[in-house]
């Protein structure tokens, strides 16, 4: 994220997250190699990556306490989750992304989703949850970060641009915000996300893969 103080408003330490993120882990495990690596973008606290089954995992935020905050297991790279140069051409298996690039202007979405390319192997998938601007337009900008505005057609075409196959979408996937799905409990996550439609969503997932 792109300022700490956004933590004390949104991000809040609540243990019940980690157990929410497990299930929709679980859930996305079919894009997952286990044996492989994965790179958590703006990651908060790390409860994605920590919640993931791989050989490696890495998150990267701009958060200056960041090792502090993510899970053991789980490395922490303070850094511009935009500028991945950092790293090397095809070094990660997995990338994912959770609430992420609707905080960036056009051009850091462009540059980010450049530098996932470069750094994914090939075959490798892109795991990006989101805001779906189709489903919650009056809630969309409750949060004062976001920037950007995307629905599920437009992400998939800005994907496509980038040079990925997009191999799966869920136009409505989770509620629009963690504290909603903390509010039905996260043992009711797995029945929620089996349901053929699903009320309250206001997030969507897209799975890309490079080619």
């Amino acid at each position: 994220m792109e300022e700490p103080a956004y933590f004390s408003t949104r991000l809040t330490d609540d243990p019940r997250r980690a157990a929410v993120w497990e299930h929709i882990a679980t859930y996305l495990s079919r894009w997952v190699d286990a044996e492989g690596a994965v790179l958590d973008l703006a990651a908060g606290r790390g409860e994605w990556s920590a919640a993931i089954d791989a050989r490696r995992r890495v998150a990267i935020d701009l958060h200056p306490s960041l090792d502090e905050l993510v899970p053991d297991g789980v490395e922490a790279v303070v850094g511009d989750a935009t500028d991945l140069s950092r790293f090397g051409s095809g070094e990660f298996d997995t990338v994912v992304a959770s609430n992420f690039l609707e905080h960036l202007e056009h051009d850091a979405i462009d540059r980010c989703l450049a530098g996932v390319r470069e750094v994914l192997r090939p075959g490798g998938h892109l795991l990006l949850i989101q805001p779906n601007f189709a489903l919650a337009p009056r809630a969309y900008f409750d949060d004062y970060t976001h920037r950007t505005i995307h629905t599920d057609t437009s992400l998939s075409d800005r994907l496509g641009a980038s040079g990925f196959d997009v191999v799966h979408v869920e136009r409505r996937f989770l509620p629009l915000t963690m504290r909603s799905r903390l509010s039905f409990g996260h043992r009711l996550v797995p029945i929620y996300l089996r349901l053929p439609w699903r009320p309250f969503a206001g997030q969507m997932l897209h799975v890309a893969r490079r080619p």
